[in-house]
């Protein structure tokens, strides 16, 4: 299968994004001690991050999830391209430059919370989506899958998490659905 885990700069937006498990129904996003976990996990605590943010920071994985199955091909639902512009309005990015002199975005001062966060992923996403590693961010296909992968094929075509697993399932119904025919 290969390696499917993001470049540092998506891997924050890929873990945040497979949080939840639709398969199995596991969220792991579900109660304020999920967060703190989640904050503590992945060294986000200077977001302070806290249950008011809860419900929009999961809001705000499943508009992730969209514009990532998005680069499969799907089109992003009206509902998760308006929650990802709400919560991107609400996460001002600010451009400073470094020591080198390097430019660099990051959140604009004073943000807390769920738009300190969405701003620091926003500011990945551009870095990425520059270089072009945002647009391998994908999710599944299949689904009852959705699970958030980095695609390392050589052409960037890839539609299925595992073709082993979900890739199979779905060349298996197609073959099925013909032979019914």
């Amino acid at each position: 299968m290969g390696d499917r885990q993001a470049p540092e700069s998506l891997l924050l937006v890929q873990e945040l994004a497979n949080t939840l498990d639709i398969e199995s129904g596991t969220d792991r996003l579900a109660t304020p001690e999920d967060l703190d976990r989640f904050a503590d996990d992945h060294e986000l605590t200077r977001f302070r991050l806290g249950k008011p943010d809860l419900a929009g920071l999961r809001e705000l994985r499943e508009a992730l999830r969209a514009a990532c199955l998005a680069h499969t091909g799907a089109p992003v639902p009206p509902e998760a391209a308006e929650a990802l512009e709400r919560r991107l309005r609400a996460a001002p990015l600010a451009l400073r430059i470094g020591a080198q002199g390097e430019a660099v975005l990051a959140a604009a001062p004073g943000l807390a919370g769920l738009p300190a966060l969405t701003a620091h992923l926003a500011a990945r996403i551009a870095t990425a989506a520059g270089d072009g590693t945002w647009q391998r961010l994908k999710a599944c296909e299949a689904h009852d899958c959705q699970w958030v992968y980095y695609d390392r094929s050589p052409a960037g075509r890839s539609r299925w998490c595992t073709m082993a697993v979900c890739g199979s399932r779905a060349k298996m119904r197609t073959y099925r659905a013909r032979r019914a025919r």
